[in-house]
């Protein structure tokens, strides 16, 4: 009997690093099948012999990506090549906490923008590293990838963020043994086009490293509308100010997260994402 954590998974044959620092090529025992139970990357599990015969309870459980139990999610978004979207990084964040896993903002091909444009994503960006651990890399300034090497160390990390973005690039300047596959920038769709095809846990800096297939795209079909400013940090924080209790901070009297609106305290981009992503729940909801 052997414990360890899943690291792999390519087409039903799992890879375990074990606590002994072996890797094993197994499978799931057939009796997971009845119990609705489908080991992932990230589990922590017990193998005997050939296959896995227990998983351990999940701290936090990762659709998309497909990854448990990890640490922090580490989200990449590029300056340029695409464009950087407060958007898609509102969606990110709020998927991440709703998962129960810490995030950390990493924006990639800053080398991209010039000096007044870098001023300026760094300005508007100055508000989320209030709340969020924020950090500006490109693979072509090497001094500016030295912070990644202590957020990756002891830690089991998941790289996510919009295909494109660099994802793969930044593992490959990190260690280019791992040879990661990166892809181009499709010019007529203005994103990248997919090169990582599964998730895996690469050894980096003395931590577990998840690169994931890239998407562009994250909808809240199943999110609660009443806990949707739980996820905003920076509302969260005011909301005991409010008038009223259950503020949903969108017209009601006395919200205290309008007024720093107003006062110029809330960036308006993140508030816009809010009011947009409450709008897209509502809409959803009245389909069922």
């Amino acid at each position: 009997m052997k414990y360890g954590r899943i690291i792999k998974l390519i087409g039903g044959q799992y890879t375990v690093l074990t606590d002994q620092n072996e890797r094993l090529h197994v499978k799931p025992r057939g009796l997971f099948r009845h119990h609705a139970v489908s080991p992932k990357v990230g589990d922590l599990v017990t193998v005997e012999d050939t296959l896995i015969t227990a998983v351990e309870p999940r701290k936090n459980d990762l659709e998309r990506p497909p990854i448990a139990n990890v640490d922090q999610a580490i989200l990449i978004h590029a300056a340029r090549e695409p464009e950087f979207s407060f958007n898609l990084l509102d969606r990110f964040l709020i998927r991440i906490s709703m998962a129960n896993v810490e995030a950390v903002i990493v924006v990639t091909k800053i080398d991209l923008l010039n000096e007044d444009e870098l001023v300026a994503l760094k300005e508007k960006l100055a508000y989320y590293a209030q709340y969020f651990d924020v950090h500006y890399t490109s693979v072509r300034e090497p001094a500016s990838l030295q912070a990644m090497e202590k957020l990756l160390v002891d830690k089991v990390s998941v790289f996510a963020g919009q295909t494109g973005a660099g994802k793969s690039s930044l593992l490959n300047a990190f260690d280019i043994r791992l040879a990661i596959e990166v892809g181009e920038i499709s010019k007529a769709l203005g994103r990248g086009r997919h090169t990582t095809r599964h998730v895996e846990l690469l050894e980096v800096y003395g931590g577990l490293t998840a690169d994931t297939p890239g998407f562009s795209k994250l909808d809240f079909t199943d999110q609660d509308i009443d806990n949707l400013a739980e996820h905003y940090p920076d509302f969260f924080a005011r909301s005991h100010q409010c008038r009223f209790r259950g503020c949903k901070h969108l017209n009601e009297p006395g919200c205290a997260v309008k007024a720093d609106l107003e006062a110029g305290k809330i960036l308006r981009e993140r508030y816009e994402n809010y009011k947009l992503f409450h709008e897209e729940i509502s809409q959803q909801k009245k389909k069922y």
